[in-house]
């Protein structure tokens, strides 16, 4: 049996399929079970035990348009898969599930349209449910009750050993790791609370370890320039770019450094890889931080624009959310759109530093 699992959208949702993938490991031990993630992605799943292989979709790049859609339909139909699963709830992504002509096509029952290149349906239940059981949902729609609940990430193991050797010598201090960035500029936190809360953290004796994806490194400089400008005190830098995967770090300059600046320098396994290794992790409504949760790392994420009912808050009790609950005009979007519609902004505004550092506080003292 061959078993396709199609989820083009964001990092995060990509993640949160993985208890879908998993049960239905559990459910099929013996099928053939691919995963179809966006460009850029499937390196962060490639071997994972649950999955046996994984295709990189550019949606975005060469492979958009119609002409695009029907060739790379022709490579489905030749992989000849008996059950597709459309875990994205898109119109693309079932015109994907009917160009695949397998037997047997799951997807969400709403939009109405996408129904035409089904075979069978599950109610989607949004916002009733977290995201990681509305794609459970699918799996109950085969008759699967026996369900995972934990997206259990597994970043290539000898990633796992550098990062954590990379980190065997700051046990004596916390580290708190800061991501600022977000694909949506209405769900980024300001620098500057990020940079006050680092200063707080690095003045209570933590270390930071400083997370930017491509495109973000900019962000993440403003961030670094903003606490050594408000430091009472000079406090020692080390760039990640020295880093490189293949040589191991100089032991002494990790030790000494109060700030690791990770931002541009890491793939997305090694981003996971590392993000493993913090103490606690504190970052926006993003994918990175769905990386953090779903490794059991003690989170804080930040939530303006968007809200936990949406169903894509952290899960766990090592998990908190920080949020300014009584603002009317919250959510605005399911993603939070480019600008304040209210041009206020004030989910994000007036959600202060000292408000969150408690937060962030006793999840990196274990307090």
């Amino acid at each position: 049996m061959r078993i396709a699992v199609w989820n083009t959208a964001f990092l995060g949702d990509a993640v949160l399929t993985l208890p879908l993938l998993l049960t239905l490991r559990r459910a099929y031990p013996g099928a053939e079970l691919d995963f179809y993630v966006r460009r850029g992605f499937a390196e962060l799943f490639a071997g994972h035990s649950a999955i046996d292989r994984v295709y990189a979709y550019d949606k975005r790049g060469g492979e958009r348009g119609l002409r695009a859609i029907l060739a790379y339909g022709e490579k489905l139909r030749a992989r000849r898969y008996d059950l597709w699963i459309s875990a994205h709830n898109s119109l693309r992504s079932a015109f994907m599930a009917g160009q695949s002509r397998a037997e047997e096509r799951l997807g969400y029952a709403a939009p109405r349209l996408c129904r035409l290149f089904y075979t069978r349906t599950a109610a989607r239940r949004f916002p009733e449910l977290h995201e990681v059981d509305r794609l459970l949902q699918l799996a109950r729609a085969l008759g699967i009750s026996d369900c995972a609940g934990w997206p259990e990430l597994e970043p290539p193991p000898p990633l796992r050993a550098r990062a954590g050797e990379f980190f065997r010598g700051h046990r004596q201090r916390p580290v708190l790791g800061l991501h600022p960035g977000s694909v949506w500029p209405t769900k980024r936190w300001p620098v500057k609370y990020f940079a006050r809360l680092g200063l707080t953290a690095l003045e209570k004796g933590a270390r930071l370890a400083l997370f930017a994806g491509p495109g973000e490194e900019a962000t993440a400089a403003e961030l670094l320039h903003l606490v050594r400008l408000g430091a009472a005190r000079s406090y020692r830098v080390l760039s990640g770019a020295f880093y490189s995967g293949k040589n191991a770090p100089d032991k002494n300059r990790v030790e000494e450094a109060d700030i690791l600046d990770f931002s541009g320098c890491l793939a997305l396994p090694e981003l996971a890889a590392f993000i493993a290794e913090l103490d606690c992790y504190l970052g926006n409504d993003s994918g990175p931080m769905h990386l953090a949760w779903a490794q059991r790392i003690p989170v804080v994420a930040v939530f303006g624009p968007t809200t936990p009912d949406l169903g894509f808050a952290p899960r766990g009790e090592l998990s908190g959310v920080a949020e300014v609950k009584d603002l009317p005009c919250r959510p605005c979007g399911l993603h939070g759109p480019r600008l304040c519609p209210r041009k206020h902004h004030l989910c994000m505004r007036a959600l202060r530093p000292e408000r969150v550092w408690p937060e962030v506080e006793r999840r990196l003292w274990k307090l």
